[in-house]
């Protein structure tokens, strides 16, 4: 796997957790006497692909940099049921106000990551490319977004501000598409334009705009084969909207360059995680 470059808001993002996690302080964990330490193992309860361990790593030091952890798998890696993926050691009262936190951004992450590589596969060997999209957790987005990447699947723009996706109500907003492309391009010429159409008809408006990428909107199989050959490779294609896992070969196999695929960041489905002490030291 290609080396995967973190997001900036890491510290920011696990501070924000912790403060809402601890809040004033954390009461049960005053029940332990500060000078104990304590070692702790993470382990996983299922099959998945590990990700996150810069913000568990992030979580844990926060609280004490006296914590040493040792991770026995790697970033992107599949891990397998009952793995030992770290060892933590350290102030006891610090391990345990962290271990909420620290364990939510990981099995996020990994369940995240786990789904994305399951996509990956789906299409592998051919040239279609599957991405995410904004449909995210308040907050969370360079984590998510991280996450897809980890999995080997690829982000789509990754806000509005560094991405032009020109849809149905900006087409209405504006009165048409040839109107909504040509204002994109008198004021950011350099940016790639991707229009949504929802049939062959905006499908022709918008290679006649000189749409960069093109994306289809629902399309039942008849009009995506229809719409392959109409663009004749004059933009890029991208499918969205109901797509099922089991036809996403199928349809990778059309001949379409991106496949555009929600559930990867808004139906995440965590992989099970938990921390357990080992000894005192």
């Amino acid at each position: 796997m290609a080396k995967l470059t973190l997001p900036p808001d890491i510290k920011k993002t696990v501070k924000a957790a912790l403060k809402e996690d601890i809040g004033k302080g954390d009461i049960t964990a005053s029940l332990i006497p500060p000078e104990t330490t304590a070692k702790a193992a993470l382990i996983t309860r299922e099959i998945a692909v590990l990700c996150g361990q810069a913000w568990f790593n992030e979580a844990m030091l926060q609280l004490s940099d006296e914590i040493m952890i040792s991770w026995q798998a790697k970033e992107g890696e599949l891990i397998n049921e009952n793995q030992i993926l770290c060892t933590i050691q350290g102030p006891a009262r610090a391990i345990l106000s962290a271990e909420r936190v620290a364990l939510n951004f990981v099995q996020l992450l990994s369940g995240i990551a786990t789904e994305s590589r399951r996509y990956a596969d789906r299409v592998k060997g051919l040239k279609t490319i599957i991405r995410d999209t904004r449909k995210t957790i308040p907050g969370l987005r360079l984590a998510q977004k991280y996450a897809v990447r980890c999995g080997g699947s690829e982000n789509h723009r990754c806000g509005l501000y560094d991405g032009v996706l020109i849809k149905e109500n900006h087409i209405l907003a504006c009165g048409s598409i040839t109107k909504a492309v040509a204002e994109i391009r008198a004021n950011h010429p350099k940016m790639m334009i991707e229009v949504e159409v929802e049939n062959l008809d905006e499908l022709r408006e918008a290679l006649a705009a000189k749409a960069d990428m093109l994306l289809l909107d629902n399309f039942d199989r008849a009009m995506l084969q229809r719409a392959v050959i109409i663009n004749k490779g004059q933009a890029k294609l991208e499918v969205s909207g109901g797509v099922n896992f089991n036809e996403i070969r199928s349809l990778a196999e059309s001949g379409i360059d991106y496949i555009a695929i929600g559930t990867l960041t808004k139906n995440v489905q965590s992989i099970d995680l938990s921390m357990r002490f080992t000894t005192n030291i």
